[in-house]
């Protein structure tokens, strides 16, 4: 009833509406007072990164992906295409960061032909924000989007609710603030390229070995005006090492209390071979 009663004293208009929200905090707290509670958003782990350097961005993550607990992947990518000069690390929710920058790229290819021009970060930027601030906070995309345009090299820092930031060096996700230490250790105005790459791996090798939702190897994507490299992957910090020693059992080491055998009469009518799709 109290889902009915807020609906029906909202007029119905266009645009996007947030009056579920007001149910579903009603919702929650008369579960409250029942000792009921909503599920928790699920809490990931991540750390990317991006740094501008003489000729152009460089951007960094790593690949762990995480579910609770549990290493869901170890080499996923989390550097997302957005046009061919402009390119998005993703923290958060994986859904949410792959289908935002799916969308965005989408909207910047139509922006592209429909101008004839070589779309720009800062457009890519506004695109982002905007839409990520129509929805609240509720897309878990923390975001760092680099690129090179007409106007020169951009690095810029996206939030969840729609926040940005325009830095020389941004981290973002749960390693962020390992990243950000070496960062502010080590940047410097005008870098090398390779001393940028170097910078950024280390940035976010911090993260790997601090964050216990970061992990894996070392993806890295060099934009300048006149090239792309995406290196992936980079660097592999977390080699997996060789077994010690022997972990099985020999034969009779536990006791077997009892045994039964009971055979089966089956008889093949058919039999066929199929060869897996591997492509």
């Amino acid at each position: 009833m109290a889902a009915l009663s807020v609906l029906d004293a909202v007029p119905a208009t266009g645009g996007f509406s947030f009056h579920n929200c007001t149910r579903n905090a009603q919702l929650e707290a008369k579960g409250a007072k029942k000792g009921l509670h909503l599920p928790q958003a699920r809490k990931t782990g991540t750390t990317i990164a991006g740094v501008v350097f003489k000729d152009g961005v460089v951007l960094g993550a790593d690949t762990r992906a995480t579910e609770g607990m549990v290493v869901a992947d170890k080499n996923c990518s989390k550097i997302h295409f957005i046009s061919p000069n402009i390119y998005c690390c993703g923290a958060g929710t994986a859904a949410d960061t792959e289908m935002t920058t799916q969308l965005i790229s989408s909207n910047m290819e139509l922006h592209a032909l429909s101008t004839g021009r070589l779309p720009r970060v800062v457009t890519a930027n506004r695109m982002l924000k905007q839409m990520l601030f129509r929805y609240q906070g509720y897309i878990g995309a923390a975001l760092v989007l680099g690129g090179v345009d007409i106007t020169g090299a951009h690095l810029y820092s996206i939030y969840p609710h729609g926040s940005t930031d325009k830095l020389p060096y941004v981290t973002m996700g749960s390693g962020s603030l390992a990243a950000m230490a070496v960062f502010e250790d080590k940047f410097k105005p005008d870098m090398e390229e390779e001393e940028a790459k170097q910078l950024v791996r280390d940035a976010i090798s911090a993260g790997i070995y601090n964050d216990l939702g970061s992990g894996s190897n070392i993806d890295l994507c060099v934009l300048t005006k006149n090239k792309l490299d995406f290196l992936r992957p980079y660097s592999t910090p977390n080699k997996k090492g060789e077994r010690q020693g022997q972990y099985r059992c020999e034969k009779g080491t536990t006791g077997v209390l009892s045994e039964k055998v009971t055979l089966l009469d089956l008889e093949v009518v058919e039999e066929s071979v199929q060869t897996m799709d591997t492509s």
